[in-house]
């Protein structure tokens, strides 16, 4: 029998182990590349101006993956967070990563039974969250990403 805390799916363990060592920073510049086209945009300029300069964390941990990056200078960017840890982690299973994103899933929810963890600065952990929940997940929808991607394509060659 499956605990309710426990997620419907997690990553295979020999799948794991090789994920785990591929190298961060390449993976970590793919995953800012996506987060610079679908999400930067949407975001508030106040939060951007509290996300400046501060090192931030995704681990996927059953996956062994980690991916760092910053805000600085208007954009994600991937990071080394090798020396010092981020000031913020998030860390969860793939497959509640996915329950999140789909709205399948309350954060608090996935908090409080331990399937997410935050570790770090509260503050600024409580203003992700926040801003992540304030997002209308339709603009994750592929359709809308191309439609943003096209739209920002025509707005470039109408003003080169």
């Amino acid at each position: 029998m499956q605990n309710p805390s426990t997620p419907a799916y997690r990553i295979p363990e020999p799948v794991a182990r090789v994920l785990g060592r591929l190298p961060r920073y390449p993976g970590s510049v793919l995953f800012v590349t996506g987060l610079n086209l679908v999400l930067a945009r949407h975001l508030h300029p106040d939060t951007l101006h509290r996300l400046e300069g501060r090192s931030l964390r995704i681990h996927v941990a059953d996956a062994g993956l980690r991916f760092d990056y910053t805000w600085r200078d208007g954009a994600f960017r991937a990071a080394r967070h090798d020396v010092a840890e981020p000031d913020l982690t998030f860390r969860a299973d793939a497959w509640d990563f996915h329950c999140l994103l789909q709205r399948r899933e309350d954060p608090d929810t996935l908090f409080f039974s331990r399937r997410l963890v935050i570790e770090g600065d509260t503050e600024l952990g409580l203003m992700v969250k926040n801003t992540l929940d304030s997002i209308d997940m339709a603009v994750f929808h592929p359709k809308a990403i191309l439609r943003d991607l096209l739209a920002g394509q025509r707005h470039r060659l109408r003003f080169r």
